[in-house]
């Protein structure tokens, strides 16, 4: 694992052994690093990026660190409970979607509108459709590319510019380790030096130990190492099972061909409708939708309502350590998100608003023109009144099971 960690930060990040010189303040035409020297460097560097990482004097507030939104203790997600979390300045500015896990992501195919499965994995000639990225809308595609939005987000970190983000990495302890790392001219230009910064911060998010380090209940139970209890098997069966919980339709549990471990997810984009979170400032506006892959925060598909209200299918491994549900934080446990899969069409009245005539709004977080793109598949598609496609008990399953997806398990327990 540790190999194929290194020879992650060594190549597939795009550091070839010349270009790991080149930053090293070597030629990288005439003196490449030898290959125990470029692991080396790897090393160094996601030390130096967790150093970031932890970092709240990046910040304009002084205040947040990445750390402080993405807890180690807790799947590298938020602590709070709170739908979106609160940065900026003085702290005081809400953010407008909930804070996502970083674990996991390593995976994550690039952005495409066309998502046609590799022949290992799938039936290779389906079109999935939008797929990927890293962030609720897919709008990044490389580890160091994320890490510049919450820097520079103005309810976030806030700093306005890559200058004040490298103001103050030159006034860090750890000033003298990007010299280290990277050579004397890092700090050249405040290009140089915040390019640095998230190629640092995008190498300690590809430790595997911290990121993906695939040690849940369901890894032990697939190596044949423990079985899962009763009601476990049962959530299982459930979560897999078409005319049930359906849920690995998008949250894929079964290995890959080639034996990599289920990511719990399709990495595909897909509306589900769920209600409107007015617990969320910018919801104070009746006339503001976030539409996810139409905007607000990507533009270049805004002239696309047929991508509006699409969001990334998020890995369920680790889930139970959330203490919020989906892209508006609207859940406040697993049993309730598990609820709204299997309640939506056939309770309406328990999800969504009504209006003065005493009508259930549907829906109410999308514009009726774009609901259309809202998904039916089981367990969605029944109408209200239907009896839901699992009970209590078979919903208390699905959860007994999405907690054998938590990481850190101790054999024996």
């Amino acid at each position: 694992m540790l190999h194929r960690f290194l020879m992650v930060l060594a190549v597939g990040a795009g550091l070839t052994l010349s270009a790991l010189s080149a930053a090293h303040g070597g030629d990288a035409g005439s003196r490449p690093l030898t290959r125990a020297q470029a692991y080396k460097r790897a090393a160094e560097l996601s030390a130096l990026g967790r150093k970031l990482f932890n970092d709240p004097s990046l910040s304009a507030s002084g205040r947040m660190a990445c750390a402080t939104c993405h807890d180690p203790a807790h799947a590298f997600g938020p602590a709070a409970a709170k739908p979106v979390q609160y940065g900026g300045r003085d702290m005081k500015q809400p953010g407008l979607r909930a804070v996502p896990s970083l674990r996991y992501l390593q995976a994550v195919p690039q952005f495409t509108e066309h998502y046609f499965e590799p022949e290992d994995d799938g039936d290779e000639s389906i079109d999935n459709g939008p797929t990927g990225g890293l962030t609720w809308d897919g709008r990044v595609d490389r580890g160091r590319d994320q890490a510049k939005v919450p820097l520079l987000s103005p309810y976030e970190m806030a700093n306005e510019s890559a200058a004040d983000v490298a103001m103050k990495v030159r006034k860090a302890a750890y000033a003298d380790d990007l010299k280290k790392v990277f050579g004397n001219g890092v700090f050249d230009s405040s290009d140089k030096t915040f390019a640095a910064v998230v190629e640092a911060l995008e190498a300690y998010e590809q430790i595997p130990a911290d990121f993906y380090p695939y040690s849940s209940k369901y890894d032990a139970y697939l190596a044949a190492r423990v079985k899962l209890s009763a009601q476990e098997a049962r959530g299982l069966a459930l979560f897999n099972d078409e005319a049930k919980g359906n849920c690995a339709s998008c949250h894929r549990s079964e290995p890959d061909n080639d034996g990599t471990p289920p990511q719990f997810t399709d990495y595909g984009m897909i509306a589900i409708g769920v209600p409107r979170n007015n617990a969320i400032p910018a919801n104070a506006d009746p006339n503001d939708f976030d539409l996810g892959l139409c905007g607000p925060l990507r533009t270049d598909f805004r002239d696309r309502p047929d991508y509006c209200g699409l969001f990334r299918t998020p890995s369920l491994r680790n889930v139970a350590t959330r203490k919020i549900f989906y892209h508006n934080g609207l859940a406040h446990s697993l049993s309730e998100a598990v609820a709204f899969y299997v309640e939506r069409d056939t309770k309406p009245e328990k999800w969504y608003p009504r209006n003065n005539d005493g009508s259930v709004r549907k829906f109410d977080d999308l514009p009726s023109a774009y609901q259309g793109n809202i998904n039916m598949d089981p367990p969605f598609g029944q109408k209200p009144g239907d009896t839901p496609r699992l009970s209590d008990a078979e919903i208390d399953d699905i959860v007994a099971f999405l907690k054998t997806l938590t990481d850190g398990y101790a054999l024996g327990r």
